[in-house]
């Protein structure tokens, strides 16, 4: 019996003769380097590199139990979903993903194209670069993998089956979770406050029963909408760029859900790489994550008319107002989403570093506020927000206030 024909979880060592064992990728006498290279809350990722040339790629395994807590324990054949999402997204939006050479059943796991080359969103904002070409690319990505999956285009028994391909429940049970739930009232005790905003956020928080009745409603959105297929865990961590190129990976959380998830992800992502820009006084990169974040909504509301104009193939779907309407519903959801992701992001479990590693308290005191009170407005007030504008004009109003 061949090492590989077994589930385990590999070290270093084994994915070197791995890659070696599955692959011609490498030649037979290379010598071969490899480091786990994640940092995610899930899975394990390694770059393996031919030490005598240029060719390295990057393998990924899931483990049975997520990074981020032992006491999350999950299927490990979610890697399937991600690899087939990732090809899929390779052929809707051309050069926005990375390629995949190989997925493994047994090992649950997948091999694909190295993007060293590019830098993660995340870590690039933190250092206050900016991307000019960033909400081309990224409203451009989301329309053409989002749009092409809703049964406005999609023949309606090819969309069912592939809602039922894509079934997600363990990985949807964590945003459910950890998104929608745990931040408001933290009932499995795991919630992680900054102390000095303690007492500020459980009476911001916990006890605003209008935002608790609000998350309830989107929660609910979430689980029972599946318009379309996204990507699930669309922030800038998931994205690796250039001046000229934006690849989006990891998909592991990708199911049939609303399209506004993937949209308000991304717009609650560049404003806290905003927050943090503001906390350290660095006014020009202030002013791109302004733009970008107007950008970003506006492109994307421009693309996704014409692309519904130019697909859309369900007759009732060309009624005069019901692309408006659609639009405004996704206009809505996306708020809301990006609200959500800004509380949890503070409140909960999975932390961000552009709120994180703002070292002076007071500044990170101040950036929590904004945040949380940001998005209270985004939920609350959800339907109200429809152009780039609109997301800028309440950021301000809320930035003046602390």
């Amino acid at each position: 019996m061949a090492k590989f024909d077994e589930y385990f979880l590999m070290e270093n060592e084994d994915v070197i003769h791995y890659v070696k064992e599955k692959t011609s990728f490498f030649n037979e006498n290379s010598a071969l380097l490899c480091d786990e290279i994640g940092d995610g809350n899930l899975n394990y990722v390694y770059r393996v590199v031919d030490q005598a040339g240029d060719k390295s790629v990057i393998v990924k395994q899931a483990g049975d139990t997520a990074r981020i807590s032992d006491a999350i324990k999950l299927s490990t054949n979610r890697i399937k979903i991600e690899s087939d999402i990732l090809i899929l997204h390779g052929k809707l939006a051309k050069g926005h993903a990375p390629e995949v050479y190989l997925y493994d059943n047994v090992m649950n796991c997948c091999i694909m194209e190295d993007l060293s080359d590019h830098t993660i969103l995340r870590e690039a904002l933190l250092q206050f670069e900016t991307f000019p070409k960033l909400a081309d690319h990224i409203s451009t990505f989301m329309v053409q993998t989002l749009l092409p999956t809703t049964d406005v285009v999609m023949d309606h028994q090819e969309k069912k089956v592939n809602v039922k391909e894509y079934m997600n429940p363990e990985l949807c049970d964590i945003s459910e979770e950890l998104v929608y739930t745990e931040p408001f009232n933290d009932y499995n005790q795991r919630n992680e406050l900054f102390e000095p905003n303690k007492e500020w956020i459980v009476a911001e928080i916990y006890r605003d029963d209008v935002l608790r009745l609000e998350a309830a409603k989107l929660k609910f959105e979430f689980m029972n909408h599946a318009q379309a297929l996204i990507h699930g865990d669309l922030h800038t961590g998931s994205l690796f760029v250039t001046k000229e190129s934006t690849k989006v990976i990891d998909p592991e959380f990708g199911f049939y859900g609303p399209i506004g998830y993937d949209v308000g992800n991304i717009i609650a992502n560049l404003t806290f790489a905003l927050i943090h820009g503001d906390a350290y006084g660095k006014e020009p990169f202030v002013d791109w994550a302004e733009n970008t974040i107007m950008e970003v909504v506006d492109l994307f509301n421009k693309k996704f008319t014409a692309f519904w104009d130019e697909h859309v193939t369900d007759e009732m779907a060309k009624e005069i107002g019901f692309k408006e309407w659609y639009l405004d519903r996704v206009l809505s959801d996306s708020a809301g989403v990006a609200g959500l992701e800004m509380i949890r992001r503070i409140v909960g479990l999975a932390k961000v570093k552009d709120i994180t590693s703002i070292e002076m308290e007071a500044e990170r005191i101040r950036a929590e506020r904004i945040c949380l009170t940001l998005a209270k407005r985004f939920i609350k007030d959800r339907d109200t927000f429809r152009t780039g504008k609109d997301f800028i004009t309440a950021l301000k109003e809320v930035m003046k206030k602390y």
